[in-house]
């Protein structure tokens, strides 16, 4: 007997641990095969059809999430055309809840299987009679249920990762729990009767593994990761105690019960070893109570504050919009505070309505309208009409390109002092790309820096061009060492450029003899150092993060030399080194220099 496993992922680099986990635990048998096939949503159904055919399958059983529930159903009626003794089972969160109506539906699908699968799938691949199998909805002349199967032990399932070779270029995820003891109404994941924790010992013998192997990025699937002090701390030092200095582990925390002691723990973590994700969603009292939330926003906030100034630890947090109670001003609010904390990403989320968790069931108390097919987001509440939603939909999209991007740190930092609050300004460079008709085009990332700039120049900030010139090309030159000048950067006058030519070629030059500022470049003469690196001259302290829309320009530039071979471990920055009067520069008064 063959059977595809067969998962169609939203992207090339995710991939469908379900899968390889159902095809570990059934383990191996003499007659059967046991295969997975893996696309994503952007292939087409046509090549998706012709690739199952050529496994010839004695059975499909597909994994159904949000995100590939469209295609799924697409390709379903197909299947039987080409394959027509195949047998179709599904499985996962898009059919678990409704597995009667999706049977109905499609009377070409043989059965689904009903939460969680691992036990339910080697009964199935065992052959066991279906009547005798826990956790299915099948087909048999009628439609039959079997009943609730038992939530399975973590620590019985085998390790997914024995091979690394078909997750290459592809995040690796991974699982220490399930379940999550949180009862959020918009959550699947509150539908867990309890947390199971994967044994300590079998969890640090995998993530070495992951380890030894140098994988790039390992992603952490607990619901709460933080749910129990022991288990958090435990991994947490595992991993600064056995740190490859490569690879990075990303968790999704609760933040505000995390203790001193976690705290002091995570201070210690190299830049870049770990990544937090923090669901915040809201800081309206009225709707945390409403979706069953209970967070301490004063400890949530001090927390996030913690680790932020240890400069160690990447921190995104998240928003949702469309929850109850909250109308647009109130999301403000809630943007506003959350931007507020300064997490290196913040992601502006819309409420998917699914079916199987409360929110689902309080929709229409709520006069929710939302999407009837995947994802299910929302269009509107009573409190939140669809022509908001759109403004949010808009701000989320200029939150994603100029703040998550962090191309444009200095920039928008800048800007922001000129607007009312922090999401005045999203909103209005949402206003302003609609206006020039930019939310059509998909631009280059030069041209982001070139928008900016036209947007900077209907605001306050006209007044100072200058300097918004000089922290653009600041902006740019942290990140990338561009040759072709963009037309915002300031242009010099060819007096000025001949003088700067030859302090710059004077300076490379020392460093060929003396090496005080790259050490990294020994290999290299005076004419590589100046293509690997770029200096900058500046009439504005563009570096300092205070800088203000009225501060004045100083008579006496400063020259900035920034170096791409050491970039800041969390935010990817190149190195810089600030000389201040760099155009009267001598041998004797280089001690003056300042160091960023």
């Amino acid at each position: 007997m063959k059977i595809l496993l067969t998962a169609i992922n939203a992207k090339y680099i995710h991939s469908n641990p379900a899968l390889y986990s159902l095809r570990a635990y059934a383990g191996e048998a003499e007659g059967r095969e046991i295969q997975i096939a893996e696309y994503t949503i952007n292939h087409h159904r046509e090549d998706i059809l012709a690739d199952l055919y050529r496994h010839k399958p004695d059975m499909i059983a597909f994994s159904c999430y949000i995100w590939n529930w469209n295609m799924v159903s697409l390709l379903l009626p197909e299947i039987p055309k080409i394959l027509p003794g195949t047998k179709i089972w599904l499985g996962g969160p898009e059919v678990s809840y409704d597995a009667r109506q999706r049977l109905e539906r499609f009377p070409m699908v043989t059965g689904i299987m009903v939460g969680e699968g691992e036990e339910t799938f080697r009964e199935l691949a065992g052959g066991r009679p279906l009547e005798t199998i826990r956790g299915i909805v099948y087909r048999q002349d009628g439609i039959h249920e079997t009943g609730e199967r038992e939530l399975t032990d973590l620590s019985g399932l085998p390790f997914l990762y024995q091979r690394l070779e078909p997750f290459e270029n592809r995040i690796i995820y991974y699982e220490s729990s399930r379940g999550c003891p949180y009862r959020c109404s918009y959550c699947l994941s509150s539908i867990d009767k309890k947390v199971r924790l994967r044994a300590p010992d079998i969890v640090e013998k995998e993530l070495q593994f992951f380890l030894d192997h140098k994988v790039k990025q390992v992603k952490f699937v607990d619901r709460t990761f933080n749910c129990s002090h022991e288990h958090a701390m435990g991994i947490w030092r595992y991993l600064l105690e056995h740190d490859n200095g490569e690879t990075n582990f990303h968790f999704e925390i609760e933040a505000d019960i995390i203790s001193e002691e976690e705290l002091e723990l995570l201070s210690g973590a190299r830049p870049g070893l770990m990544q937090m994700e923090i669901g915040v969603q809201t800081v309206n009292p009225d709707t945390l109570r409403e979706i069953r939330r209970s967070t301490d926003m004063d400890r949530l906030r001090y927390v996030v504050e913690r680790i932020r100034q240890g400069h160690n630890i990447h921190v995104h947090l998240d928003l949702i919009a469309g929850l109850p109670y909250e109308d647009y001003d109130s999301f403000r609010h809630s943007f506003n505070v959350v931007y507020g904390m300064k997490p290196q990403q913040l992601q502006l989320g819309f409420l998917k309505v699914l079916k199987g968790a409360r929110m689902y069931e309080m929709a229409a108390a709520y006069g929710m309208q939302y999407l009837d097919t995947p994802p299910y987001e929302v269009l509107s509440t009573k409190w939140l009409p669809y022509d908001k939603v759109l403004l949010l939909k808009e701000v989320e999209e200029m939150v994603e390109t100029y703040y998550n991007s962090n191309q444009f740190v200095y920039t928008i930092r800048l800007i922001e002092q000129v607007f009312p609050d922090a999401f005045g300004l999203y909103l209005s460079l949402a206003q302003f790309y609609r206006e020039k008709g930019y939310f059509t085009q998909t631009p280059a990332r030069s041209f982001r820096y070139e928008v900016l700039f036209e947007f900077a120049m209907t605001t306050a900030l006209r007044e100072q061009e200058a300097l918004m010139r000089e922290v653009l090309t600041y902006d740019l030159y942290l990140r990338e060492n561009v040759k072709n000048r963009p037309s915002f950067v300031p242009r010099m006058d060819d007096s000025m450029k001949e003088r700067y030519k030859k302090q710059i070629r004077a300076f490379y030059e020392r460093e060929e003899a003396e090496r005080n500022y790259l050490a990294d470049y020994t290999a290299y003469d005076c004419r590589q150092m100046a293509k690997m690196t770029h200096m900058e001259l500046y009439s504005y302290p563009v570096w300092q993060e205070g800088i203000t829309p009225q501060e004045k320009p100083s008579e006496r530039p400063a020259a900035v030399l920034f170096d791409y071979q050491r970039r800041d471990l969390l935010t990817h920055e190149a190195r810089t080194i600030v000389f201040p009067d760099f155009m009267e520069e001598t041998q004797a008064d280089r001690k003056n220099q300042e160091w960023k």
